[in-house]
């Protein structure tokens, strides 16, 4: 009964992984992508209030500029997440245009939410989209974003960037898209007894062990990124999901209540 809770979830938070958007050459997924559309696009249709947190601006930066790996100096990054923006804005207003869904662009930095005046034209600028079925696609401004000093205008990764939107715009559910069906006791791949947790209540330090590190070229998150978004949510009252990304249709059945992914619920959430 616990997978019930989420059947009821309208303002619904899907983030997309690096990983997830590119293919096994690091080139944009477009097959991925525009089933992603269709999906977010249906639930709209559906009354749904949908937000897309996407990261990739680096790394389809990366691919449009032919650089095999993300550059460590931060002007560089910066320079290639511009360029990676605009190609990754260009391809998701393709796709959803093809299903006749609105989007709209949403850069944000860790100041706009810290300070009173520019968080409340953030909300004011999400539910004025929403209220008009009008898909908001966020990622990190990685352009001019810094962590340095006392200027701290970083999130740092999309998994706690996703779980802050979730917050701030009071979500019903987050869901987390990623290149495995969940989360394991164990790396699935090379570990056989790895069983994949079906539900979760609580976030424990066993838990972030087994998480382990992140493990891509372009991607700055991983499962342990993924957990700690989850952990601050079920305080927060949302309940989160970790799923595949290998088919966005998937979502349809998570919200119908099957058996997919990980999710974590807020234990008062099953009264």
């Amino acid at each position: 009964m616990s997978r019930q809770t989420i059947k009821q979830s309208k303002r619904i938070v899907v983030k997309i992984g690096t990983n997830s958007l590119l293919d096994d050459n690091n080139q944009l997924n477009y097959r991925r992508i525009d089933r992603l559309a269709y999906v977010l696009s249906t639930l709209v249709q559906y009354k749904k209030e949908v937000i897309l947190v996407t990261s990739g601006a680096i790394g389809v930066g990366c691919a449009q500029l032919n650089i095999a790996e993300r550059p460590v100096a931060i002007p560089k990054q910066q320079a290639i997440a511009s360029v990676g923006q605009v190609a990754l804005m260009t391809v998701y207003d393709r796709f959803f245009g093809y299903y006749n869904q609105p989007v709209g662009q949403v850069l944000l930095t860790k100041d706009i939410i810290d300070f009173p005046e520019s968080y409340i034209n953030y909300q004011n600028s999400m539910n004025a989209l929403l209220n008009n079925q009008i898909i908001p696609i966020i990622n990190e401004n990685d352009a001019v974003a810094v962590e340095e000093m006392d200027h701290h205008t970083r999130f740092g990764d999309n998994d706690t960037l996703s779980g802050m939107v979730a917050r701030t715009t009071a979500a019903d559910l987050l869901i987390l898209l990623t290149d495995v069906d969940g989360f394991y006791s164990g790396n699935p791949q090379s570990d056989a007894s790895a069983k994949r947790f079906k539900v979760l209540y609580e976030v424990t330090d066993e838990l972030m062990e087994m998480a382990g590190d992140k493990g891509s070229t372009f991607s700055t998150g991983g499962m342990q990124t993924k957990l700690r978004a989850a952990k601050q949510l079920l305080i927060d009252q949302i309940p989160t999901a970790i799923m595949s990304s290998h088919d966005p249709s998937d979502i349809f059945s998570l919200l119908d209540g099957y058996d997919i992914g990980t999710v974590f619920i807020p234990e008062t959430k099953e009264d």
